[in-house]
């Protein structure tokens, strides 16, 4: 395969690991953070109800049972609801998230008033609760929680003092204590652990964001390159085109007078040999900014997958060299992106791989459609690329083709061109195993239209 090669994988996150909150559609901040607080909700809800049958079966404290599992059945009741608005579309902004949020401090309250009170050890779950809050709200809503927290804390002293609620009357002093220093260590073990859990998820978050940005920041730089590419590319053909005009026309003249005059042979041969190569130079200068500017002004359209294969072969040199695999049906899907654009990729790739591969040798063209992205592999029967080479991938100009075979720019707008689309281009290649070029775009579904009945003459 030709040698602008290399690991060509685009610098997504989606490829380096799977999204944090994957099934949240658009990926809207709030919805995110509704997600993530659903999830909190369940293992919440789990922990609580391990507790009060611990409480009661294990420790053997007399709790209300009832009271304490209806307040379990709410926040069931309530967290399904906001799961069904989530998945449903609703509308969820930072004021619906708060309200969720302040529901579960009063839930909170609820459960430890009766459950032992200000005495029982889980009240460091408020501090859980206003973490979340730091994390999930801005700072008034943070600063509202922590106020609200400290006020439903402050009421259970007020309640017990009141008389409203009885703490733990059935044991001792010794057995009040011992139990709430065990129970500060599980409610510490418990709040450590979400504390460690929401932290590890919102790192992995700004990780997941860097890479997003530095993505954003190759392709845009790419681009960049792309845009310089043409304007140098029209710009030299410009410049260049009226003193190539001038030495064709010099040396078609010359040619004339050489054949009147009967120059040598060897005379016309020199000058054959300078029309050839000013036509090569206009050659190359027109295929340079054809290439560099192919895509611009070109619309994005659904190209179904077999339309795109067969362009993309419709032009190589000799297209039986290329041995098509696929169990997809090529009919049935497409790809979204400007037409002539995604054909000359697909082509540059096969172009490459003939050249790289011995005469007469096959190359394969394996198409394959899963997970809403279609992978086109093409594997050369070629030598192979030592890792030197391969980790020049993609630099613009970059070849070890013969003069004249390419110039050093086919894989280089293929990979930009599978950026820009939301895909990548990796290249695999181990001296004397030949080279894989895997180009993967995201990929269509679309119902083959339905053949016309012709009408039967009457």
């Amino acid at each position: 395969m030709s040698t602008p090669a290399g690991s060509l994988e685009a610098a997504a996150p989606s490829a380096a690991r799977e999204p944090v909150w994957p099934h949240v559609r658009g990926g809207q901040p709030d919805r995110i953070k509704l997600s993530w607080l659903i999830k909190l909700h369940w293992g919440g809800i789990v922990g609580q109800s391990l507790a009060i049958v611990s409480a009661r079966w294990v420790v053997g404290i007399d709790v209300p049972l009832l009271a304490l599992f209806g307040i379990l059945g709410f926040e069931v009741v309530e967290n399904v609801g906001l799961e069904l608005w989530l998945r449903r579309g609703g509308q969820v902004g930072e004021r619906f998230i708060a309200t969720a949020m302040f529901t579960d401090a009063f839930i909170l309250t609820a459960l430890l008033a009766l459950s032992g009170g200000y005495s029982n050890p889980f009240s460091t779950m408020y501090l859980v609760n206003v973490a979340l809050a730091t994390v999930l709200l801005d700072a008034a809503w943070a600063w509202a929680m922590l106020g609200t927290s400290l006020a439903l804390f402050g009421s259970l002293f007020g309640l017990h003092h009141l008389g409203v609620l009885q703490v733990l009357s059935s044991l001792d002093h010794a057995e009040i204590m011992s139990l709430h220093m065990q129970g500060m260590w599980v409610s510490f073990a418990v709040a450590a652990a979400f504390i460690v859990y929401v932290v590890a998820r919102v790192q992995l978050a700004l990780t997941q964001v860097e890479e997003a940005l530095a993505a954003e920041r190759s392709l845009s730089a790419r681009k960049d390159k792309v845009a310089s590419l043409a304007t140098l590319a029209a710009g030299a053909a410009h410049e260049l085109s009226t003193p190539l005009s001038t030495i064709a026309v010099v040396v078609k003249e010359l040619m004339r007078s050489a054949e009147k005059s009967g120059a040598s042979s060897s005379s016309l041969e020199d000058l054959a040999l300078i029309r050839e190569q000013v036509k090569r130079c206009r050659d190359i200068l027109h295929h340079m900014s054809a290439q560099a500017g192919e895509n611009a002004g070109e619309p994005i359209v659904e190209l179904p997958l077999a339309s795109w294969v067969d362009e993309a072969m419709a032009f190589l040199p000799d297209p039986t060299r290329v041995e098509l695999r696929t169990d997809a049906d090529l009919a049935a899907h497409a790809v979204a992106g400007p037409p002539r654009g995604l054909a000359r990729a697909l082509r540059s790739l096969l172009k490459n791989a003939v050249q790289a591969s011995a005469p007469g040798k096959r190359v394969l063209l394996r198409v394959e459609v899963e997970g809403g992205a279609v992978r086109a592999q093409v594997i050369d029967q070629g030598c192979g690329m030592p890792q030197e080479i391969l980790s020049r991938a993609g630099e613009p100009f970059f070849t070890t083709k013969v003069p004249g075979e390419g110039m050093g720019l086919g894989l280089f707008l293929t990979h930009t061109l599978a950026e820009q689309l939301g895909g990548n281009l990796e290249l695999k290649s181990m001296p004397g195993s030949g080279t894989t070029a895997t180009l993967k775009l995201p990929v269509t579904f679309r119902v083959p239209a339905a053949p016309q009945r012709r009408s039967e003459a009457p």
